[in-house]
């Protein structure tokens, strides 16, 4: 897949083959942009809107001027779908950089945006969502703005190559003990029938599917609290789980190789994962 990747900026497809990144592009050599994951079920995006966006959201918080509408963008990328005949689980990545210009820390003058965005496959990860993953606790290293998807992930990828070393699928992360979320999805905590996870501050990214399983609790009448917990609360957890994009709502069964409560998924894991299954219409390989 992601046979045709298209190049927003340029509004053009191009074949993965003949892509070339300028040789002073912004995104290379600063990490001076933002991102975005969505995903596709089906050949059909789920929460396109929500990315879209919260993209807009994060480029207006670096200040980039993005080249196109929400409405634009939206176009583009069913065109991309098209141009991919995709019809199968996937992802696309949409990326929007500050753009092309000789190397200077400082904002380059009357420069556009580059803007790509490519597909490709990802099946579902049916074995984890039904059995469910381990994940180990680290301390929370990144900057002070993760509500803002930038390109700048080097303490997230040293944290997941942690968890990977260490045969677990996540890496979950604290400042001063108190846990935010995790290097690449968020983090909720069952007690005593209720879901808690981190408030959408500053050092958290604002999921996307965080928010629908928000929408989710009410229409269960769970209760749902924005407070934070520790990694001491964890220990006595009820269940805990995880949230995103490619993760869709994942249980997380073993905490720094301890068994989160008899170390099966729980029961309001599992109707958040129904609920997530319902609004997302998968209609095939149900857990």
């Amino acid at each position: 897949m992601s046979v045709y990747p298209i190049i927003l900026s340029q509004t053009h497809f191009t074949h993965r083959d003949d892509l070339t990144y300028p040789f002073e592009e912004r995104g290379l050599q600063f990490g001076d942009g933002v991102y975005e994951v969505i995903r596709i079920y089906d050949g059909s995006y789920y929460l396109l809107p929500e990315h879209i966006d919260r993209l807009f959201r994060s480029a207006e918080a670096i200040k980039i001027d993005l080249p196109f509408s929400k409405e634009d963008i939206n176009s583009l990328l069913h065109d991309l779908l098209e141009q991919n005949d995709m019809s199968s689980d996937g992802i696309v990545y949409l990326q929007a950089t500050r753009g092309s210009a000789p190397r200077n820390h400082a904002f380059p003058t009357d420069t556009p945006a580059n803007v790509y965005a490519y597909i490709r496959d990802m099946p579902r990860k049916i074995d984890q969502l039904t059995n469910g993953v381990s994940a180990i606790t680290q301390r929370d290293t990144r900057w002070e703005n993760c509500y803002i998807k930038s390109l700048n992930l080097l303490p997230n990828v040293i944290a997941k190559q942690e968890a990977q070393v260490k045969g677990c699928y996540e890496a979950i992360l604290h400042r001063d003990v108190i846990v935010t979320e995790c290097s690449s999805s968020n983090i909720y905590l069952v007690q005593d029938g209720s879901i808690y996870t981190h408030p959408a501050t500053n050092n958290i990214l604002h999921g996307c599917v965080r928010m629908r399983v928000e929408q989710f609790t009410d229409d269960l009448n769970i209760p749902f609290f924005e407070e934070s917990f520790s990694v001491e609360d964890i220990r006595n957890a009820d269940e805990l789980f995880l949230s995103s994009s490619t993760s869709e709502v994942m249980p997380v069964v073993k905490v720094d190789g301890n068994p989160v409560a008899d170390g099966k998924p729980g029961n309001i894991t599992r109707q958040m994962q129904e609920t997530y299954e319902k609004d997302a219409n998968i209609m095939k390989q149900q857990i």
